[in-house]
Formats: C-alpha cells, sequence, structure tokens
C-alpha cells in the first residue's frame, strides 16, 4: 500500500482543482446562500461534474461510469472541500453509488447507475433520526405488506434531500435486521422539511407516513445487509475525512498568507514566534491527518476487510484537525476573522457541519477503540 498518488491519480486531483477553481469558487457558495437557493447546490456544476467523469467513479464500466475506486472518490472531495463546493456528489456519487453496487439487485444497478454515472439522478442517503450519529439506532419500519413494505418512520439532517429524484432509506424489517429501500421522492406519504445549516447547506428532514413500496424497492443483492450497509458508512467516513482534509488545507493557506500579509508592530505577525508556533503544530496536525485518510481511501481500494478500523480513525482526526485548523485561522486573522468579509469564517463553519455526519472526532474515537478491542 502507498500514500504516494500515482500519475492518473496526479492528473486526477490537478484536473479537479483547476475545474474547480473556475467552476465552483467560495463566491459560488456565498451565492447560494445569499439567494437562499432552494436546493443548495448548482445544478448546472453537477452537470459538468457528469460530464467529466466524477459521478461515475464508483460505478462499473458497464453501467457507464469510469470505476476509479474510492481513493479517486476522496481525491476530488479533497479539493471541493477546499473550495467549499456544495455539490450532491458525496451522498449520490459515493453513499448511493455504493449502496446500490454492494446490495443492489442486478435490475437495480442496471436502473440507477448509469443515472448516477451521467448525473441525471440524485440520490439522497438517508441513516441518522437523531441530532447525533448512530447507526445503529434504526426506528424506521419496514413492514411487510404483500408483495411489497410500507415505511414509516423519520431522518434527519439528509443531504441533498431537497433536490433528491429518490431515497436509500435504512430501515429495519420485521426481523429486526437492517436494510435498505429505495423510495422515490415524490411518493405518497414522503414529506421533506428544509433545513438549513450553519455551513450554508440545505439539508432536509424527512418524514415517511406509511409509504407504501413495492417489493422491488429493497436493495437484495447482498449477502448480508447489515454488513453493506457498514460499509457503505464506512466509504461516506473516508471521503467525507477527504473533504475535511481540504478544509483544513485551505484554511491553513489562507492563514499563512493572511499572518505573511498582515503586519503590527512594523513587522508581519507570521514573524511572531507564538504564531509559527501555532502554525507548525496545525501543519503537523494536518499531516498527521492526511496519512490516515489516505490509508483509509486505500484500504477501501486494496484491503476492505481492514478499512473499518481506518475509517474511522480518519474521520475523527480529519474532523478534529479541520475544526481546529478553522478556529485557529480565526484566532490569527484576529477581529476580521468573524466577519462575513473574509473567507475564514466559512471554512469554520463547513468543519462544524462536516465534522458532525457520519459521526464526529467523539463518535469516531469511541469506534477505534471499540475495533481495537477496548
Amino acid at each position: 500500500m502507498t500514500f504516494i498518488l500515482n500519475d492518473e491519480e496526479q492528473m486526477l486531483r490537478d484536473s479537479a482543482k483547476s475545474f474547480l477553481k473556475q467552476t465552483s469558487p467560495v463566491s459560488a457558495l456565498r451565492k447560494l446562500r445569499d439567494d437562499k437557493d432552494p436546493v443548495g447546490y448548482s445544478a448546472s456544476v453537477w452537470s459538468s461534474m457528469a460530464e467529466m467523469g466524477w459521478c461515475g467513479v464508483l460505478v462499473e464500466e458497464d453501467h457507464g461510469g469510469v470505476d476509479l475506486g474510492y481513493t479517486a472518490a476522496g481525491l476530488l472531495l479533497q479539493e471541493m472541500g477546499r473550495t467549499l463546493c456544495a455539490s450532491p456528489f458525496l451522498p449520490t456519487a459515493v453513499l448511493s453509488a455504493s449502496a446500490l453496487r454492494l446490495a443492489g439487485s442486478d435490475a437495480q444497478k442496471s436502473a440507477w447507475l448509469p443515472k448516477i454515472a451521467s448525473g441525471e439522478a440524485v440520490i439522497a442517503f438517508a441513516v441518522d433520526e437523531k441530532a447525533r450519529h448512530n447507526p445503529e439506532r434504526i426506528d424506521t419500519k419496514a413492514i411487510k405488506d404483500g408483495n411489497g413494505f410500507r415505511l414509516s418512520g423519520e431522518k434527519r439532517f439528509v443531504s441533498c434531500a431537497m433536490g433528491a429524484d429518490a431515497f436509500i432509506v435504512a430501515a429495519r424489517t420485521e426481523d429486526g435486521r437492517i436494510n435498505l429501500f429505495l423510495v422515490d421522492a415524490d411518493a405518497a406519504g414522503v414529506e421533506r422539511t428544509a433545513r438549513r445549516t450553519l455551513d450554508s447547506h440545505v439539508p432536509a428532514d424527512i418524514r415517511f407516513d406509511d409509504v407504501k413500496l413495492d417489493g422491488d424497492a429493497l436493495l437484495n443483492g447482498a449477502e448480508d445487509s447489515e454488513t453493506a450497509y457498514r460499509h457503505v458508512l464506512d466509504a461516506g467516513r473516508a471521503c467525507l475525512a477527504a473533504e475535511s482534509l481540504g478544509v483544513a488545507e485551505e484554511a491553513f493557506d489562507l492563514t499563512v498568507d493572511y499572518i505573511k500579509e498582515r503586519e503590527q508592530f512594523g513587522q508581519p505577525i507570521g514573524s511572531f514566534q507564538g504564531l509559527q508556533h501555532r502554525a507548525a503544530h496545525l501543519y503537523s496536525e494536518m499531516e498527521l491527518a492526511r496519512t490516515l485518510v489516505m490509508k483509509a481511501l486505500r484500504a477501501l481500494d486494496e484491503t476492505p476487510s481492514q478499512a473499518p478500523l481506518w475509517c474511522a480513525a480518519a474521520k475523527a482526526k480529519a474532523t478534529e484537525v479541520s475544526r481546529l485548523a478553522g478556529s485557529e485561522g480565526i484566532q490569527m486573522y484576529g477581529g476580521v476573522g468573524m466577519t462575513d468579509e473574509y473567507d475564514i469564517g466559512l471554512y469554520y463553519k463547513r468543519a462544524q457541519a462536516a465534522g458532525e455526519f457520519l459521526g464526529d472526532d467523539s463518535w469516531g474515537a469511541g469506534q477505534v477503540a471499540r475495533l481495537s478491542g477496548y
């Protein structure tokens, strides 16, 4: 296992950096926020991502994708973190595509994976039901009803749900096991309520009120539905950790540039030893996070059995470091760091919000301990 990018991965990262700087800079997020965009992301940017093959990064070539693997998906999200790009990439191209690959039937894969790869479909992944992430606490019920099911329950803070065409929903069946179900976003009994979070994203709370599902709504292509479910979440954590790493890297770069320019007592404040120590500490923490993120992504691609531990560790560390980068940035900027005029505050907010999704640093650290036998 190597942590060094190969030529193909380096080219992918470079092209992503260039594309996102042109099409989705931080100013694009500000515009979405100020316009109170109802879905919270740009449909045109999403279409452009599909044209570049990004939406099919985890989709097999037989279904119209490019199948580059999780390391490639993480590299894309790392660059999205640098520009604070708001898109359905994580819920659709990572979580939902992984769920369909791991647990979908042949018919479900044929119907939905090409739509994901082409950018035609946005699929939200609905898991959490409380304010805190707890993947084992699933109270949403899918009760057998003839050849189909009746789905009832609530999901909270579902990313990109307001613009979704469908949901993949984690629900318990009558045998007490967690299964995944494909649900049409416009089905009778589905109610979406938009929530605007501090990072200017627009997730939604979703209520499923006795929603009638056909039998083919169940993703029944996996030998063990719960194992597939947990693997999807691990993949999401590693890729979200990559985004958080990108947030931290850009916040660090902005801060270093600022302290080199701002003068106090006739000299740049970056020359003060106290700030140099804080910047050096943050840099070393980012290096550790970068290693863990790459380890988790490589494990998903090469040694999936080892992935749960590394995905939890990467998510925990990247969350911690991105929050540290944002808070240290605001501190070193001084009072102006709190104003909307400067971008550093937006990075701080994204670090806070992304850190809560799929488990914060405390949850991740606890998971590492459990998987290590403590």
